[in-house]
């Protein structure tokens, strides 16, 4: 009979969304009573994570767009400083398929940087190239409230946004879509409206990714997912990654009422509806996600546990835990070169 842990403390495990303490953060090598710091993913065999640069939307103006510029560019240069030896513990930088799988190989833990929401942008393409030059391999085209590239699923009526600006994806939205493309950037369509995401979608010659996403049908929120875009998702080839926020899992539930087998749950409907190779696994730990028993980084086996519990097997549970996903990150990596 398969052991669970042992199998855990095996598998190639990829956290696709992990938000950085900001602005004064505790040292990563230590234990702290963040969700996430590098003991804790030792502890839970956790060999790679994204780290988010995250933005909060600010008014479009000149000097919210020059803010959220100046903060993305410095959460980038944080994540890259997570990268050392110390206290028995090894990070590295990792920001191709190819350097996190060989820092698995290694027994290291694999810094993956990332951006959240195109505010960070500046309204200037431009800044792509800066953000995947400080390793950035995915951006969330969006957060709450809508921006200068889409419309958001969660308009902000303290900035004064209406139900939709765009009608979806901005002008500049669908060019940013190609400069990703070109630059190997994922797409990322965690917060966006259902209709920028479906356009994104269309748009992409890499399948586009929620790093942090659930199951509307389970749990009716305009951040989640429906039956019609899992199905889009299926057919371009990319992936939803299952994430612990708790008010995604579950309606109107406090953290400690919402457990692992409510998150496998969302894993079941997805591999049920789009098939397995389209669904994986993410916490969003430090921007909201956590529950009882997946409280932080440290407890990351018992979803393994429990998708062992359900019949998954060791392969099936590789792909959820991180295959998937590095499976659309080497396409991007293949279309950049082609289109370079």
């Amino acid at each position: 009979m398969m052991d669970p842990r042992a199998l855990h403390d095996s598998l190639l495990t990829l956290d696709t969304h992990i938000d950085i303490p900001w602005p004064n953060g505790p040292d990563p090598f230590t234990e702290t009573n963040r969700r996430v710091d590098l003991p804790k993913m030792r502890r839970g065999h956790v060999v790679a994570g994204c780290f988010a640069a995250y933005v909060p939307q600010s008014p479009r103006t000149a000097e919210g767009r020059a803010a959220a510029l100046a903060r993305a560019l410095a959460m980038l240069e944080t994540i890259r400083d997570m990268a050392g030896t110390r206290e028995g513990i090894t990070a590295q930088l990792a920001t191709t398929v190819d350097e996190i799988e060989a820092a698995h190989r290694a027994g290291t833990i694999a810094i993956v940087p990332a951006v959240e929401n195109g505010h960070a942008l500046a309204a200037n393409l431009d800044n792509l190239a800066r953000f995947r030059d400080l390793g950035a391999r995915y951006m969330t085209l969006c957060h709450n409230g809508h921006n200068d590239l889409c419309d958001s699923a969660n308009p902000r009526g303290d900035l004064g946004d209406a139900g939709v600006l765009h009608g979806g994806l901005s002008p500049l939205g669908r060019e940013a879509i190609a400069e990703m493309n070109r630059i190997g950037m994922l797409i990322d369509v965690s917060h966006v409206s259902r209709q920028a995401m479906l356009q994104a979608a269309s748009l992409s010659r890499v399948p586009v990714v929620a790093t942090h996403s659930c199951i509307k049908t389970l749990c009716d929120v305009a951040r989640n997912m429906d039956d019609q875009q899992l199905d889009v998702m299926r057919d371009v080839g990319g992936v939803v990654q299952i994430t612990a926020v708790s008010a995604f899992l579950r309606p109107r539930a406090r953290p400690d009422e919402v457990t692992v087998s409510h998150f496998v749950d969302h894993i079941d409907y997805a591999v049920n509806r789009i098939g397995l190779a389209h669904v994986g696994i993410s916490s969003d730990f430090d921007g909201g996600g956590g529950f009882a028993g997946w409280h932080d980084a440290g407890e990351s086996a018992n979803l393994t546990i429990e998708l062992v519990r359900r019949g998954y097997g060791a392969a099936e549970i590789a792909l959820l835990w991180g295959g998937n996903f590095l499976r659309v990150m080497r396409m991007a990596e293949e279309t950049a070169r082609a289109l370079a």
